[in-house]
């Protein structure tokens, strides 16, 4: 019964995704020629496993990016339900959400904040979201779905050197730009209810996307629910916890400590030593968010205090602050803290990515 799941998954995924001409404008209609795995990209040389590089079927755009978004305030939302996910972006005072709604079936958008070219992009698969600024070496580039995948996670390529990157990894592992490292962006992962109450005049992605999916329908039946189905094998699978549990990871290197959002019902506020570093981890069961701590801020007593607004949490001193780390009320208004490396993400992904990661105890 196992293997007809999977193989009727399979064949689902590449139906879905597989597209016509006017639904994937940047295809370049080569996706079987040359490479690894139907990639078009020559290169041959592969900082990742090249016999663990696989074809996820659709092609390289088949599953289109989003390089024209359309927003509209939160506050005049009505397609998200209030357990819905969305990524949160904000950089200076342009805030964006971008729901998991509608990133099931694109994955990436290339987007700008002012003067800032970004590219987010959410793996459904491996359930985990990263931003970075949209350049490619030293030039701007949009970036797209390749259509292959490493250990069940989103390879992107950019559109000015074809190089392949990584989105766990947050590296070129491929092509003329590899083992280039993007500048990267923060991303909070909350659900609607928590982000549209925190800031309700930020801008939120929206299904006018010039594509015909149907959005708010996952497109992989029960892959986040069914804790052994796969319809790409990892290399490593770890049984210490469930393998689609959403979890919190803050990595270092090769490195991951992992957080269960069990371990914050009713919000927490703690303080935990991870590679030589001490870090504030505050969080409830939905949103959890880490912070290096620093001489500038040893002293300070931090606790969880959200109550619905964009308040998250407060210290000693009186401050208050936002999911983002900055100041918005008391002494240190203004000051941001050092957001740690972390990433929301299924079980499984941390534990293939950052072998034996460690699992904090509460």
């Amino acid at each position: 019964m196992k293997t007809l799941k999977n193989i009727l998954l399979i064949i689902l995924y590449t139906t879905l995704y597989t597209c016509s001409s006017n639904d994937s404008p940047n295809s370049n209609g080569d996706s079987n020629s040359n490479g690894v795995n139907g990639n078009t990209n020559p290169n041959t040389s592969w900082l990742i496993p090249v016999n663990e590089v696989v074809d996820g079927g659709p092609g390289k755009d088949g599953i289109p990016s989003i390089d024209n978004p359309n927003f509209e305030s939160a506050n005049s939302v009505s397609f998200l339900s209030n357990d819905e996910l969305v990524i949160g972006v904000k950089i200076g005072n342009v805030i964006k959400a971008y729901p998991h709604y509608v990133l099931d079936w694109h994955e990436i958008v290339n987007d700008s904040f002012n003067t800032t070219n970004s590219t987010i992009s959410y793996c459904p698969l491996t359930g985990t979201a990263f931003a970075w600024n949209s350049m490619a070496g030293n030039t701007f580039s949009t970036f797209g779905v390749s259509g292959l995948l490493y250990n069940a996670n989103l390879i992107l390529y950019d559109r000015e050197t074809d190089s392949n990157w990584s989105q766990i990894l947050q590296k070129c592992v491929n092509g003329e730009l590899i083992g280039s490292e993007p500048q990267k962006i923060s991303v909070i992962e909350t659900n609607w209810e928590t982000w549209k109450n925190s800031f309700p005049n930020s801008q939120v992605l929206t299904t006018q996307t010039g594509f015909s999916k149907p959005y708010g329908t996952y497109p992989y039946g029960p892959y986040k629910t069914d804790h052994d189905f796969f319809i790409f094998n990892p290399s490593i699978l770890n049984n210490a916890l469930p393998n689609k549990e959403r979890v919190y990871a803050i990595f270092n290197n090769d490195q991951s400590k992992v957080y269960r959002f069990s371990q914050f019902n009713g919000g927490s506020a703690i303080r935990d030593t991870f590679f030589n570093s001490e870090y504030l981890i505050v969080g409830n069961d939905n949103l959890i968010v880490a912070f290096k701590i620093n001489a500038a801020i040893a002293n300070l007593d931090f606790s969880y205090s959200y109550n619905g607004s964009e308040e998250f949490f407060t210290d000693s001193e009186n401050n208050k602050w936002n999911m983002f780390g900055e100041a918005i009320e008391g002494p240190r208004l203004g000051q941001t803290l050092n957001k740690a490396e972390s990433v929301t993400s299924m079980w499984f992904a941390i534990a293939t990515f950052f072998p034996n990661p460690t699992i904090y105890l509460d």
